[in-house]
C-alpha cells in the first residue's frame, strides 16, 4: 500500500475534496513549494508615495524603449554579427507579410528561453514605465509582432509568436518582483551603487529605464519598493552532481559541480490580494559539466488569482490560476552514440492549482500541491527530426504537476517527492517519406515528427540543517521520456541525476 495512502488515512480528513487532493499528491507528488522557507525580514506594505510616484503610466518611453531595443538588436545582428537573417528590406517585410507565420527549426535554447527573455525585456520596458501585469503583456505581444514581421528576412515564427509574449511575461514578473526588493531610494554612495547595479543585472530593462528618468540616483524620503517588503524565502545550492543516461542498452555517466537558487515570494495561502504573481515560486539550476548547456533548469510558477476553499487552525487549503514556465536541458554525455538525455521547453502553460497544509503537531507539517494545466506550446526531443537546429518536435497538451513533503521540528528536517507529467503531440508533422536532409529549413512548416510524447520527472529531496542557516541536502531526480510516433518505432529513454548538496538559507 502506498504510503502516502497510510498518510491519509491517518490525517483523519475532513471531507472529500482532501482526501482526493492528499491521494493523488501521493502519486502525482514538483519543486513547487520550498522545503523549508526562512524569512528575510518583517513584512512591510509599499508606501502610498511609491506608488503614485512609481505608477504614473508613460507611454512614449515604454513603446520608444521597444522599438529601440529591437532597432538596436537588429543592428547588432546585422552589422556585428553578420546574420543572415538580419539582412532585411521592403522586400523581405512585404514577403513576411505575403507568406504568414511558420514553425521555425532554432535550438531548444533559442526558442524555449532566448525568446521569452527578450519577452520579458518587452515586458518590463512597459512594467517599468508604471504599466500593469496585463498592459505590459500587451508590449510584450507588440515587440514580439515587431520582430517578427519587420526585422527579420525570414518568415515570421508561429512558436516564437506564442513564446516570446507568454513567457516573457512569467520571466518579466518574476525579474520585476525580485528587482523590487533591491530598490532603496533612501541610500546613497556604494550601497546605493550596489543596489542599482543589482536591479540592473537582474532586470535590464528596469535598470535601463531608472538610469534614462535619473531615479538611479534620486533620493527620496521613501524606499521606491512599490510592493514594500514582501514574504520572501531563498535559499543556494552547491554541490556535485552525476548524470545518468540510459539508452539503447547503453549506460553512460558524466560527473561535475551544480550550483541552484529557489525563491518562494509571498504567502502560498494570503489569497485577498488578486494581483498576478503576489505568490510565485521560481527555480534555477546550472551546471559546470563537460559538454554540458550552462543553464540546465529554471521553473516559474506565478498565481494569477486565488480563492480560500478552508482555513482553520491547523488546515489551509486554497485553489488558483496559475501561470507556468519550465526549461530543462541536456546534451550528449555518452561516448557511444549522440543521443541526448532529455529536452524539453514548456514556455507557455495556464492552470488550476491546489495548495494544502496540514499541522500534524506542533513540530510536524505536512503540505502538498496539485496543478492541472493546459501547454499552449511546449517541445520535447525527437529521435528522428534533426533539420538545421532543432532536434526536438514542437507540441501541445497538458500538464500534471504536484508535491508533497514532510518538516519535522519547524526548520531542521523535511523530506519532500515532487513530481511533473506532461503530455505532448505533435500535430502537425511533414508528409510520409520526406527526405529531411534534403528539406529547405525556410519552408518547411512542421512542427516535427507526427508523434505523442510523455515526460515525467520525479524528484526526491531531503535537507537537514547542521549549522543555523547551512543545511546538507541529498537529491535524486528520474527523467523518463516515452514517444510514439506516426512514421517510426516508439522509443523510450531514462535519465537519473544524483546530487550531494549544501544548502544556504536566507
Amino acid at each position: 500500500m502506498p504510503s502516502g495512502y497510510i498518510l491519509i488515512c491517518t490525517l483523519k480528513r475532513r471531507s472529500l475534496i482532501l482526501s482526493l487532493l492528499l491521494l493523488a499528491c501521493s502519486f502525482l507528488p514538483v519543486f513547487s513549494q520550498m522545503p523549508i522557507k526562512l524569512d528575510i525580514g518583517m513584512q512591510q506594505p509599499p508606501d502610498s508615495a511609491d506608488l503614485e510616484y512609481y505608477g504614473r503610466k508613460r507611454f512614449l518611453p515604454a513603446a520608444g524603449t521597444v522599438v529601440g531595443f529591437n532597432i538596436g538588436l537588429w543592428a547588432f545582428d546585422r552589422y556585428v554579427q553578420n546574420g543572415d537573417f538580419a539582412h532585411i528590406s521592403l522586400n523581405s517585410i512585404k514577403e513576411n507579410f505575403k507568406h504568414g507565420f511558420i514553425w521555425d527549426n532554432d535550438k531548444l535554447g533559442t526558442n524555449m528561453f532566448l525568446h521569452p527573455y527578450n519577452g520579458n525585456l518587452y515586458y518590463n520596458a512597459a512594467r517599468s514605465n508604471g504599466f500593469n501585469y496585463w498592459q505590459s503583456a500587451l508590449f510584450a505581444i507588440g515587440g514580439s509582432a515587431m520582430w517578427e514581421m519587420f526585422m527579420e528576412c525570414e518568415y515570421p515564427s508561429t512558436n516564437d509568436i506564442i513564446a516570446t509574449p507568454i513567457g516573457g511575461t512569467a520571466i518579466g514578473e518574476m525579474a520585476y518582483r525580485v528587482s523590487d526588493t533591491m530598490i532603496d531610494d533612501r541610500t546613497r554612495g556604494a550601497e546605493r551603487a550596489a543596489r542599482e547595479a543589482g536591479v540592473f543585472l537582474v532586470n535590464p530593462m528596469r535598470g535601463f529605464t531608472r538610469i534614462i528618468n535619473g531615479d538611479a540616483w534620486r533620493v527620496r524620503p521613501t524606499s521606491g519598493r512599490v510592493f514594500g517588503t514582501p514574504d520572501i524565502g531563498m535559499e543556494v545550492t552547491g554541490g556535485m552532481k552525476i548524470i545518468e543516461f540510459r539508452h539503447d542498452n547503453v549506460d553512460d555517466y558524466k560527473v561535475g559541480g551544480t550550483l541552484g537558487f529557489t525563491m518562494e515570494y509571498g504567502d502560498r495561502f494570503e489569497v485577498h490580494s488578486t494581483r498576478p504573481f503576489d505568490y510565485f515560486t521560481v527555480h534555477a539550476q546550472l551546471n559546470f559539466i563537460t559538454h554540458q548547456p550552462v543553464l540546465s533548469r529554471l521553473n516559474i510558477q506565478g498565481r494569477l488569482l486565488a480563492r480560500e476553499l478552508l482555513d482553520h487552525h491547523k488546515d489551509d487549503l486554497s485553489i488558483g490560476l496559475y501561470q507556468d514556465y519550465d526549461y530543462y536541458d541536456s546534451d550528449t554525455i555518452s561516448q557511444v552514440h549522440s543521443k541526448c538525455p532529455y529536452k524539453l521547453g514548456v514556455p507557455a502553460s495556464l492552470g488550476v492549482g491546489l495548495m494544502y497544509r496540514n499541522r500534524i503537531t506542533p513540530r510536524l507539517v505536512f503540505d502538498a500541491d496539485l496543478h492541472l494545466n493546459a501547454v499552449l506550446l511546449g517541445g520535447i526531443l525527437s529521435d528522428y527530426y534533426d533539420l538545421d537546429e532543432r532536434n526536438y518536435n514542437l507540441g501541445m497538451g497538458f500538464s500534471v504537476k504536484g508535491g508533497a513533503q514532510i518538516i519535522w521540528d519547524k526548520e531542521r528536517f523535511c523530506i519532500t517527492l515532487n513530481h511533473a507529467l506532461y503530455r505532448l503531440y505533435t500535430f502537425r508533422g511533414y508528409s510520409r517519406g520526406t527526405d529531411l536532409s534534403k528539406a529547405d529549413r525556410r519552408t518547411l512548416n512542421v512542427m516535427g515528427d507526427k508523434s505523442a510524447a510523455t515526460f515525467g520527472i520525479t524528484e526526491l529531496r531531503a535537507q537537514m540543517r547542521i549549522w543555523r542557516q547551512v543545511y546538507l541536502g541529498l537529491y535524486f531526480c528520474h527523467f523518463f521520456r516515452g514517444t510514439q510516433y506516426r512514421d517510426y518505432p516508439d522509443v523510450n529513454s531514462s535519465a537519473f541525476t544524483q546530487a550531494l548538496q549544501v544548502i544556504y538559507k536566507f
